[in-house]
């Protein structure tokens, strides 16, 4: 019985933690965009890399 009376506040104040944690990352906008990442995978983003180096150069610069 003692167990009982130790486990249920240990529980409220874990599930008061989880439902904050919840409202905090509601509140900062953690789920305002939820399809965004789903499409940003499907669309290539190749103009933003930089230019591959020539196969005929050396590390230092000189070719041949």
């Amino acid at each position: 019985m003692t167990n009982l009376l130790m486990l249920i506040p240990v529980a409220l104040v874990l599930g008061l933690i989880g439902l904050a944690a919840f409202l905090w990352a509601l509140k900062s906008g953690q789920f305002d965009d939820l399809d965004g990442a789903a499409h940003r995978i499907l669309f290539e983003d190749d103009e933003h890399l930089p230019p591959a180096a020539k196969v005929s150069e050396k590390p230092d610069g000189s070719s041949g």
